[in-house]
């Protein structure tokens, strides 16, 4: 399968001190990749008061820059340390001048207003924001494990313990997200990172949505479109509890489970609900049976989240703290 994003790079971190100015004046690369900033258990994991993160006037000056860590089509994402209280975070650089090209501003200020005000385990921290003349800086919480699709890139696919505790994590997020009327529209792995204890994070917000009414918008990524958005039909919360089910058999079988050679026929697998399961690697029906109740045509009929909850593959199965500690012993 193509590569679809940037991934992580493998040391995030070396040698020599950066001049904060760069990023300002657009020669960041270079100056960033030497930057050292030593990962201290204490200035990674004890953050400062996030009232006082949320209240403070920012500016670059307040950071030391440390090297990329992802390069999207709008900015890139860099490790940062807040000067002076050392915690460490992730700086996401977006291009004003990009914003403006594309007519994204409304988009962008909705996916800030929403992650704001998001606090939740299982959902990346927008600590706050700030801008110069050409640049828009979100201050982020920093995921130490990364993205969770280049974990399934690297081993192929998942065991059912892995999966079942990211399916769980998923699922107690959105269901905090739906509670405060967030619908999320874009779940995959690329937006899915990873912290220090190997905590899944909801990470990105762009498609998101605050309503309660059905909405018409047709977005998110093809592999992971529910029917009605391929229709072009309203949709819903449940829009969410079908991605559910993709990645559940992504996480398993390795490929999301409507990929096709084109675009047209991966759009008529997913209206006919073309559901096949390869016989390897060798899955539960356990497992089978939540994709199947989740991968519903009928959005009214999905497996609802607290039914997600309580199905038995998931209680057999996953880590109630969402960590490493069972799949990893």
């Amino acid at each position: 399968m193509a590569q679809r994003k940037l991934d992580l790079p493998d040391d995030i971190l070396s040698s020599k001190p950066s001049d904060l100015s760069s990023i300002a004046n657009g020669t960041s690369d270079q100056a960033a990749s030497e930057s050292n900033i030593p990962l201290s258990p204490h200035w990674l994991y004890v953050k400062p008061s996030e009232t006082k993160m949320a209240q403070k006037q920012w500016s670059l000056q307040d950071f030391e820059i440390g090297k990329p860590l992802g390069k999207g089509k709008f900015g890139r994402v860099y490790l940062a340390r807040e000067l002076k209280s050392k915690f460490i975070v992730a700086l996401k650089v977006i291009f004003k001048e990009q914003m403006e090209k594309y007519k994204l501003h409304h988009q962008l200020k909705r996916e800030m207003e929403i992650q704001t005000n998001l606090r939740h385990p299982n959902v990346l921290r927008l600590y706050g924001w700030f801008h110069d003349d050409d640049r828009i800086y979100l201050i982020l919480e920093y995921a130490h494990g990364g993205e969770l699709y280049r974990q399934l890139r690297k081993t192929g696919h998942l065991g059912e313990r892995q999966a079942a505790t990211y399916i769980a994590s998923l699922t107690q997020a959105l269901a905090y997200c739906h509670e405060k009327d967030v619908i999320h529209r874009d779940i995959k792995p690329e937006n899915l990172l990873l912290d220090h204890e190997g905590r899944l994070k909801i990470a990105d917000f762009g498609w998101s949505v605050q309503s309660r009414s059905k909405r018409h918008t047709m977005c998110g990524t093809l592999d992971y479109l529910a029917p009605e958005m391929v229709e072009n039909k309203a949709h819903d919360y449940a829009v969410d509890n079908w991605t559910l089910g993709i990645l559940c058999y992504e996480f398993l079988f390795g490929v999301p489970p409507f990929e096709a050679e084109s675009q047209t026929d991966t759009f008529r697998r997913i209206m006919k609900v073309d559901l096949r399961f390869p016989s390897t690697p060798h899955v539960s029906s356990e497992a089978k049976n939540l994709i199947i109740r989740l991968l519903v045509k009928d959005s009214s009929k999905r497996l609802s989240l607290q039914k997600i909850m309580e199905h038995p593959w998931i209680i057999k199965n996953s880590d109630p703290l969402g960590t490493r500690s069972k799949f990893n012993t």
